[in-house]
Protein backbone atom coordinates (compact mmCIF):
# COMPACT_ATOMS: atom_id res chain seq x y z
CA UNK A 1 0.00 0.00 0.00
CA UNK A 2 1.20 3.47 -0.77
CA UNK A 3 1.63 6.21 1.80
CA UNK A 4 -1.30 8.05 0.22
CA UNK A 5 -3.57 5.03 0.66
CA UNK A 6 -2.52 4.66 4.29
CA UNK A 7 -3.11 8.37 4.91
CA UNK A 8 -6.55 8.22 3.30
CA UNK A 9 -7.45 5.17 5.39
CA UNK A 10 -6.28 6.95 8.53
CA UNK A 11 -8.30 10.06 7.73
CA UNK A 12 -11.45 8.09 6.87
CA UNK A 13 -11.15 5.95 10.01
CA UNK A 14 -10.67 9.04 12.17
CA UNK A 15 -13.69 10.72 10.58
CA UNK A 16 -15.79 7.53 10.85
CA UNK A 17 -14.98 7.32 14.55
CA UNK A 18 -16.61 10.71 15.03
CA UNK A 19 -19.80 9.41 13.44
CA UNK A 20 -19.28 10.86 9.96
CA UNK A 21 -21.53 8.63 7.86
CA UNK A 22 -20.03 9.85 4.57
CA UNK A 23 -16.57 8.82 5.78
CA UNK A 24 -17.93 5.40 6.75
CA UNK A 25 -19.57 5.00 3.35
CA UNK A 26 -16.39 6.10 1.57
CA UNK A 27 -14.30 3.69 3.65
CA UNK A 28 -16.65 0.83 2.78
CA UNK A 29 -16.68 1.77 -0.92
CA UNK A 30 -12.90 2.07 -0.98
CA UNK A 31 -11.96 -1.14 0.85
CA UNK A 32 -14.91 -3.47 0.16
CA UNK A 33 -13.50 -4.77 -3.16
CA UNK A 34 -10.22 -5.81 -1.50
CA UNK A 35 -12.00 -7.47 1.41
CA UNK A 36 -14.33 -9.27 -0.99
CA UNK A 37 -11.43 -10.49 -3.14
CA UNK A 38 -9.65 -11.77 -0.02
CA UNK A 39 -12.75 -13.55 1.27
CA UNK A 40 -13.41 -15.05 -2.17
CA UNK A 41 -9.85 -16.41 -2.36
CA UNK A 42 -10.18 -17.98 1.06
CA UNK A 43 -13.73 -19.25 0.76
CA UNK A 44 -13.66 -20.22 -2.90
CA UNK A 45 -17.00 -18.76 -3.90
CA UNK A 46 -18.16 -15.20 -4.34
CA UNK A 47 -21.70 -15.31 -2.95
CA UNK A 48 -20.69 -16.80 0.37
CA UNK A 49 -17.77 -14.36 0.48
CA UNK A 50 -20.18 -11.44 0.05
CA UNK A 51 -22.18 -12.59 3.06
CA UNK A 52 -19.03 -12.99 5.15
CA UNK A 53 -17.75 -9.54 4.17
CA UNK A 54 -21.11 -7.94 4.94
CA UNK A 55 -21.03 -9.44 8.42
CA UNK A 56 -17.40 -8.41 8.78
CA UNK A 57 -18.24 -4.78 7.95
CA UNK A 58 -20.59 -4.67 10.93
CA UNK A 59 -17.79 -5.88 13.19
CA UNK A 60 -15.27 -3.57 11.52
CA UNK A 61 -17.36 -0.42 11.86
CA UNK A 62 -18.31 -1.22 15.45
CA UNK A 63 -14.67 -1.93 16.29
CA UNK A 64 -13.08 1.18 14.82
CA UNK A 65 -12.57 2.55 18.32
CA UNK A 66 -10.30 -0.38 19.17
CA UNK A 67 -8.01 0.21 16.17
CA UNK A 68 -4.85 1.78 17.60
CA UNK A 69 -3.13 2.84 14.36
CA UNK A 70 -5.58 4.15 11.78
CA UNK A 71 -3.04 3.72 8.97
CA UNK A 72 -3.16 -0.05 9.56
CA UNK A 73 -6.88 -0.23 8.85
CA UNK A 74 -6.64 -2.59 5.85
CA UNK A 75 -4.57 -5.35 7.52
CA UNK A 76 -6.79 -5.07 10.60
CA UNK A 77 -9.95 -5.37 8.48
CA UNK A 78 -8.46 -8.26 6.50
CA UNK A 79 -7.79 -10.05 9.78
CA UNK A 80 -11.45 -9.69 10.76
CA UNK A 81 -12.51 -11.04 7.35
CA UNK A 82 -10.02 -13.92 7.69
CA UNK A 83 -11.50 -14.88 11.05
CA UNK A 84 -15.06 -14.66 9.71
CA UNK A 85 -14.13 -16.82 6.73
CA UNK A 86 -12.51 -19.34 9.07
CA UNK A 87 -15.73 -19.53 11.07
CA UNK A 88 -17.73 -20.00 7.87
CA UNK A 89 -15.39 -22.74 6.66
CA UNK A 90 -15.60 -24.54 10.00
CA UNK A 91 -19.38 -24.32 9.76
CA UNK A 92 -19.34 -25.77 6.24
CA UNK A 93 -16.60 -28.26 6.89
CA UNK A 94 -18.72 -30.84 8.63
CA UNK A 95 -18.11 -33.92 6.52
CA UNK A 96 -15.53 -32.47 4.10
CA UNK A 97 -11.92 -31.33 4.18
CA UNK A 98 -10.65 -27.76 4.04
CA UNK A 99 -9.03 -28.37 0.68
CA UNK A 100 -12.41 -29.17 -0.85
CA UNK A 101 -14.02 -26.14 0.78
CA UNK A 102 -11.61 -23.69 -0.82
CA UNK A 103 -11.62 -23.45 -4.62
CA UNK A 104 -10.00 -21.10 -7.12
CA UNK A 105 -11.47 -17.66 -7.62
CA UNK A 106 -13.47 -17.08 -10.77
CA UNK A 107 -11.17 -16.32 -13.68
CA UNK A 108 -11.97 -13.90 -16.48
CA UNK A 109 -12.24 -15.18 -20.01
CA UNK A 110 -8.78 -15.34 -21.58
CA UNK A 111 -10.20 -14.47 -24.99
CA UNK A 112 -11.71 -11.22 -23.71
CA UNK A 113 -8.70 -10.16 -21.66
CA UNK A 114 -6.11 -9.57 -24.39
CA UNK A 115 -2.58 -10.71 -25.28
CA UNK A 116 -1.02 -10.97 -21.78
CA UNK A 117 -4.05 -12.75 -20.40
CA UNK A 118 -2.75 -16.24 -21.12
CA UNK A 119 0.23 -15.66 -18.82
CA UNK A 120 -2.05 -14.08 -16.21
CA UNK A 121 -4.44 -17.03 -16.50
CA UNK A 122 -1.55 -19.49 -16.03
CA UNK A 123 -0.39 -17.57 -12.97
CA UNK A 124 -3.91 -17.46 -11.48
CA UNK A 125 -4.30 -21.19 -12.10
CA UNK A 126 -0.94 -21.87 -10.47
CA UNK A 127 -1.87 -19.74 -7.43
CA UNK A 128 -5.21 -21.58 -7.21
CA UNK A 129 -3.30 -24.88 -7.16
CA UNK A 130 -1.43 -23.83 -4.02
CA UNK A 131 -2.66 -24.91 -0.59
CA UNK A 132 -5.22 -22.34 0.66
CA UNK A 133 -2.94 -20.79 3.29
CA UNK A 134 -0.15 -20.26 0.75
CA UNK A 135 -2.56 -18.92 -1.89
CA UNK A 136 -3.95 -16.37 0.54
CA UNK A 137 -0.45 -15.33 1.61
CA UNK A 138 0.77 -14.92 -1.98
CA UNK A 139 -2.35 -12.99 -2.96
CA UNK A 140 -2.09 -10.56 -0.06
CA UNK A 141 1.65 -10.04 -0.54
CA UNK A 142 1.79 -9.74 -4.33
CA UNK A 143 -1.72 -8.86 -5.47
CA UNK A 144 -2.79 -6.65 -2.57
CA UNK A 145 0.75 -5.27 -2.14
CA UNK A 146 0.80 -5.68 1.64
CA UNK A 147 4.04 -5.94 3.60
CA UNK A 148 5.02 -9.18 5.35
CA UNK A 149 3.96 -7.65 8.67
CA UNK A 150 0.60 -6.57 7.25
CA UNK A 151 0.02 -10.04 5.77
CA UNK A 152 0.81 -11.55 9.17
CA UNK A 153 -1.72 -9.22 10.78
CA UNK A 154 -4.34 -9.95 8.12
CA UNK A 155 -3.98 -13.72 8.40
CA UNK A 156 -3.43 -13.67 12.17
CA UNK A 157 -0.16 -15.63 11.95
CA UNK A 158 3.44 -14.84 12.97
CA UNK A 159 5.71 -12.98 10.53
CA UNK A 160 7.93 -16.06 10.28
CA UNK A 161 4.97 -18.12 9.11
CA UNK A 162 4.28 -15.61 6.33
CA UNK A 163 7.92 -15.77 5.20
CA UNK A 164 7.88 -19.58 5.23
CA UNK A 165 4.61 -19.72 3.29
CA UNK A 166 5.98 -17.29 0.71
CA UNK A 167 9.18 -19.34 0.33
CA UNK A 168 7.27 -22.59 -0.21
CA UNK A 169 4.68 -20.94 -2.45
CA UNK A 170 7.36 -19.41 -4.68
CA UNK A 171 9.02 -22.81 -5.09
CA UNK A 172 5.70 -24.46 -5.95
CA UNK A 173 4.72 -21.68 -8.35
CA UNK A 174 8.09 -21.91 -10.09
CA UNK A 175 7.68 -25.68 -10.49
CA UNK A 176 4.08 -25.34 -11.71
CA UNK A 177 4.84 -22.58 -14.19
CA UNK A 178 7.99 -24.18 -15.55
CA UNK A 179 6.10 -27.47 -15.88
CA UNK A 180 3.35 -25.71 -17.86
CA UNK A 181 5.89 -24.06 -20.15
CA UNK A 182 7.48 -27.43 -20.95
CA UNK A 183 4.12 -28.92 -21.94
CA UNK A 184 3.70 -30.81 -18.68
CA UNK A 185 0.68 -30.64 -16.43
Amino acid sequence: MSAKERALDAWLVAAARTGDRRAMARLVALRDPRLLAHATRLLGEREGARDVVQEAWIEILRGLGRLRDESLFLPWALRIVTRRVAREIRRRQRGRSLAEAVRAEVEPSVAEAGPGALDAAKLRAAIAALPPAQAATVALFYLEDLSVTEVATALDVPVGTVKTRLMHARAKLRALLEGNENGQT
